[in-house]
């Protein structure tokens, strides 16, 4: 079993159907897929790839060694009842994220240029992504993002002044002496809305959990991986669904892994799309006919820090409880 793989180009020509459709069942079925041929030029990927690496090199790579990670794994192999545990509370993983307003690394000289260049060009690729998930979810166009700008419901009052949250994660995962010990990063879903993702193409690692199997997310070179979060899981009403993902530790290989996350505005409120629950067979206002409350995402989040790694539902259950 493999992760699906679209070719994006499709959709603006003759097989726009068909790949939308392949889209939808991604969606539904899978959370993730990949995308190929999606527009973004494979120079700037190149110079994406060779400007992290080389950042993670000049600025993080001596920072690592003495990290909490790496003490508590040492620690852990030092001790003499040591046999049987794991270190399951800690990620191995270096990690920086990068803002439009907070501080960017300075090394390489073109990091910034290529990184700023970069993030604009996924962010018109998650809008486009989003778009076909309103063509699928028979929402007017533009409705997530609306939604994620605060507008209630995707309506025109959408209040443009508190913009979608952007942010992109720079994350690397060295070699590992003892990959059985510790996660690279640890099983959990994504709380935003929806994550286009730059990830090793020579270093493998990420697994996404699909009915009850963990399941290798291939290296492709230059291909995009798309999952969707909480938020449009709340927004769909259910339809789609957030997937669980993880990385494993490698003994070999430096994994390179650049997310970017276009979530809602932290003061957007955030329910499931009127039309969507009607479809459940219950009109919008009937109590209880929404399988997900209304909240300000803001208020997920305060939440979400605290239960990342553990299951969903309860998150949402304390939503509905405020």
């Amino acid at each position: 079993m493999a992760i699906p793989v679209i070719d994006f180009s499709k959709l603006n020509g003759e097989a726009r159907a068909e790949t939308v459709a392949q889209i939808a069942d991604c969606c539904e079925n899978w959370g993730f897929f990949q995308l190929v041929n999606h527009g973004i030029p494979e120079e700037l990927l190149e110079r994406v790839k060779k400007v992290c690496s080389e950042c993670y090199k000049v600025e993080r790579e001596e920072g690592f060694k003495d990290s909490n990670p790496v003490q508590l794994l040492n620690n852990l192999l030092e001790e003499q009842s040591a046999e049987g545990k794991r270190l399951d509370n800690v990620d191995w993983e270096d990690v920086f994220t990068l803002l439009d307003d907070n501080e960017w690394p300075s090394r390489p000289a073109e990091f910034k240029e290529t990184m700023k260049e970069y993030r604009e060009e996924v962010k018109k690729l998650a809008e486009k992504v989003m778009e076909v998930m309103d063509d699928n979810l028979g929402l007017e166009k533009g409705y997530i993002k609306k939604a994620f700008c605060g507008g209630l419901g995707g309506n025109d009052d959408a209040d443009l002044e508190n913009p979608p949250f952007f942010g992109t994660k720079v994350s690397h995962y060295p070699p590992c002496p003892r990959p059985d010990l510790v996660p690279a990063l640890r099983a959990h879903t994504d709380a935003g809305g929806v994550i286009v993702l730059f990830q090793d193409d020579q270093v493998g690692g990420l697994q996404v959990l699909k009915d009850g199997q963990w399941i290798d997310v291939q290296p492709l070179a230059n291909a995009i991986v798309i999952n969707t979060g909480d938020q449009v899981e709340v927004l769909s009403n259910g339809r789609y669904k957030s997937a669980w993902h993880r990385v494993l530790a490698t003994p070999d290989g430096n994994r390179r892994s650049i997310a970017s996350f276009y979530n809602p505005s932290l003061r957007a409120t955030i329910a499931p799309a009127a039309h969507l629950v009607e479809e459940c067979g219950e009109p919008a206002a009937a109590p209880g006919a929404a399988a997900y409350p209304r909240f300000v995402f803001g208020d997920y989040m305060d939440v979400y820090a605290k239960q990342k790694f553990l299951p969903k539902e309860p998150r949402f259950q304390a939503m509905a409880a405020m």
